[in-house]
């Protein structure tokens, strides 16, 4: 008995060990998921951060680059005999600063590696580089930040910052990792995923106490990072630098557009901010302060802002209205005050009667009162209530067209649609109440509900320009070897013939030489085609506004200027249009005549 009992029990013995065996064969041989785990314990994965996509100008001249920084690492159980008060010194912190960004990093990790000091400046790093091994346990991380090579476009070119909690919720491809930077607004933001690369990867073999060891098989498992794609630019740095220059001081926005690509050659929203400000260590002090800028610096108005487009809105009811039908060039009105009030320029008197070019020469409100009456009441329905919807409805359709009311696809974020009213938007402002033609007769001086922004009335004017269709306006030419995006090489028509377009031009050119905007757009050897605004903004100052393009034939140039609180259209915003025109077409050899006179800025109230 005592002799089966030593059998059984070594049996046992046999059969746990031949248990043991089987399951060290399968953890190490088998199955591997032991044989991974413990590998991801000794096996750091470091992420290889790209350099970003570098912008240039048109002509090849870098505007955004990238700048190295540096990131101060600590491991905290490295940290021996610290001479706490030679490294505040070093770092230019105080103690106190030292002690909460030291626990941040104990709180994360005593043996990991974690950012003790963020972006460290070139000139910096020189300072403390030679001393930094007299620090056990801190080392450096080099890294970039955006650099500018001026101080201008700073809406239209954006930011980048670290990404935050929320966009790395919504971000569902998992590209992106805390810590990671993301173009906020701007070019940065729109085409980030151009602009931003592909991260490389390195597998680092540490021990348990987080020594690193080298690399894990030789780097048989790194991947290089990618560098992102450069942006070639529609920008001409020098008329952006120029347009800049003219709106120091001001409020308001210049948009310029080479009108047979659709290619802005310059976007200058005002006032605005150096872009370096919002790049380094110190963005947060600084967005902050931007921020709270009561001038709002941050506010992209050429996008954004929306006005009443006043006048310059005549050009689009005259070749609507020819399309139509409801007038012809020579249709002769009567300026009949009693209807509305008018400007009655010189050599335009109460009671006239101009024709079709006449009356945009002069900016005849009365005349563009019986245009648009004509045009929303044209006898379709017996019921004037009823005539007045299908008309206004018709002419809506015309007006999208020319690309107002609805955002045109800019390739940057933000764009705002402004606002034109049709039939439904007045049934919903009457609250069910008729009305007709003679409770908005206001739109047809581009007054009223009407509301465009500036890049819409830069878009019409070059479509004036092509006699009748124009390429979505965009910012980018190529993205790396490529072109632009698919979008912006499609063609867009209005629907209007090109005749009309002809006496719109032919309008815009008598405007110029001898009417509303004759004295500061008009240039010597350029024939400018243009047109004068007075928006109005009660109880404050009316806002300037001028559309133009230039030459007359085979136009190289189309102008929107915006100038809040500055009063006529012929005034400042038509002076800023015509030194636009004659700095980019004669370049060096401009006069510039006009220049003295908006630079100083005499007409702001």
């Amino acid at each position: 008995m005592t002799e089966n009992r030593k059998y059984i029990i070594q049996g046992i013995f046999l059969l746990v060990g031949i248990i043991f065996l089987v399951q060290l064969f399968a953890i190490q041989v088998v199955d591997k998921s032991y044989r991974d785990a413990a590998e991801h314990n000794i096996i750091q994965e470091v992420k290889e951060y790209p350099y970003r996509g570098i912008i240039y100008d048109r002509h090849g001249r870098i505007m955004v680059y990238n700048e190295p920084i540096f990131d101060l690492l600590v491991t905290p159980h490295e940290v021996k005999n610290l001479d706490t008060l030679a490294f505040c010194h070093l770092l230019n912190i105080t103690k106190e600063d030292f002690k909460a960004r030291m626990a941040a990093a104990q709180a994360y990790s005593e043996v990991k590696q974690s950012v003790f000091y963020k972006q460290i400046a070139n000139r910096e790093f020189a300072n403390i580089q030679g001393k930094l091994d007299e620090f056990p346990g801190f080392t450096i991380q080099p890294r970039t930040v955006r650099a500018y090579s001026y101080p201008v476009m700073a809406n239209a070119l954006g930011f980048i910052a670290e990404i935050s909690k929320e966009e790395l919720a919504r971000d569902s491809t998992k590209f992106y990792h805390q810590g990671d930077y993301i173009g906020k607004s701007g070019l940065e933001a729109f085409y980030e995923p151009w602009l931003r690369g592909k991260p490389g990867k390195k597998f680092k073999i540490r021990n348990v106490r987080g020594i690193e060891l080298g690399s894990f098989k030789d780097g048989a498992y790194d991947t290089l990072a990618v560098p992102g794609d450069n942006l070639t630019t529609t920008i001409d740095l020098e008329l952006q630098r120029y347009g800049e220059k003219l709106m120091a001081g001001k409020a308001g926005s210049i948009i310029a557009i080479e009108p047979a690509s659709g290619e802005i050659l310059s976007i200058v929203s005002a006032p605005s901010y150096d872009p370096s400000l919002l790049s380094g260590r110190h963005f947060s002090e600084n967005f902050e302060r931007i921020s709270r800028d009561t001038t709002k610096p941050l506010f992209n108005r050429p996008l954004m802002a929306a006005y009443r487009p006043g006048s310059i809105f005549k050009i689009a009811q005259a070749l609507i209205a020819l399309q139509e039908g409801v007038i012809k060039p020579y249709t002769r009105l009567e300026c009949n005050t009693l209807l509305i009030g008018c400007h009655n320029h010189a050599g335009h008197p109460p009671g006239v009667a101009e024709d079709l070019i006449g009356a945009i020469k002069n900016s005849c409100n009365p005349y563009f009162y019986q245009v648009m009456r004509r045009m929303v009441m044209q006898g379709v329905a017996e019921n004037p209530y009823e005539d007045s919807h299908i008309g206004l409805d018709k002419w809506r359709s015309y007006i999208d067209k020319l690309g107002f009311g609805r955002p045109l696809g800019i390739d940057l974020p933000g764009e705002k649609s402004g606002l034109i009213p049709d039939a439904a938007y007045y049934d919903r402002a009457y609250g069910g109440r008729p009305w007709k033609f003679s409770n908005i007769y206001s739109l047809a001086i581009g007054e009223g509900e009407n509301l465009v922004v500036p890049l819409q009335m830069a878009n019409f004017v070059a479509t004036v320009a092509n006699r009748g269709y124009y390429y979505t306006p965009h910012l980018v030419k190529r993205i790396g070897e490529g072109g632009p995006l698919p979008p912006y090489t499609e063609k867009h028509d209005t629907g209007i013939k090109p005749e009309y377009f002809e006496i719109a031009v032919a309008a815009m050119a008598e405007v110029v030489k001898s009417g509303t905007g004759q004295y500061r757009a008009k240039l010597p050897d350029i024939e400018v085609c243009g047109k004068t605004g007075t928006v109005q903004n009660d109880p404050n100052p009316d806002h300037s506004v001028f559309i133009a393009f230039a030459p007359r034939e085979n136009p190289q140039i189309a102008v929107s200027v915006y100038v809040e609180n500055a009063g006529q259209g012929a005034r400042a915003a038509a002076a800023i249009a015509g030194l636009m025109i004659e700095k980019y077409i004669k370049r060096d050899s401009a006069e510039l005549r006009m220049e003295p006179y908006v630079l100083r800025g005499e007409f702001l109230y």
